[in-house]
């Protein structure tokens, strides 16, 4: 038994070593991703006074207003994307499509922003919806 042990000895240490060489460089390429996406989570912005936009039924032709009209909106991305990122492609809309002849409404403001951004916070969330009468 005892010569089991001894029996090439220096090969044995030898593949021990070399299997935790293995393993400490596939544990460290598996956990390098994960990493770096925990610690860069993206730069943040607001832009302030985007307009909302008022979704409605092609049929339906009032004049809809929303209270207040423009909304204030945070967004997360990473750091090239925020860089490139205008107002102009950040949309808040309110979905009108199903509304009926209601006094002093209360809607969601639904915000899209590009792929690869994500959406913080509006601000305010919900807005007023001024419903003028049908004629």
């Amino acid at each position: 038994m005892r010569d089991w042990f001894t029996k090439d000895f220096g090969w044995k240490i030898f593949s021990v070593v070399l299997a935790v060489i293995i393993w400490l460089t596939v544990h460290k390429i598996y956990e390098e991703p994960r990493a770096s996406a925990a610690s860069a989570p993206g730069d943040t912005v607001t832009y302030g006074d985007l307009p909302v936009l008022v979704v409605s039924t092609a049929a339906d032709v009032r004049d809809f207003r929303v209270n207040p009209g423009t909304v204030s909106v945070t967004v997360s991305g990473p750091p090239a994307a925020i860089a490139i990122l205008q107002a102009n492609q950040i949309r808040a809309a309110v979905d009108l499509t199903d509304i009926q002849s209601v006094r002093d409404l209360k809607r969601r403001v639904d915000v899209s922003v590009p792929s690869g951004i994500t959406l913080i916070s509006v601000d305010p969330p919900r807005v007023g919806v001024i419903v003028p009468p049908k004629h």
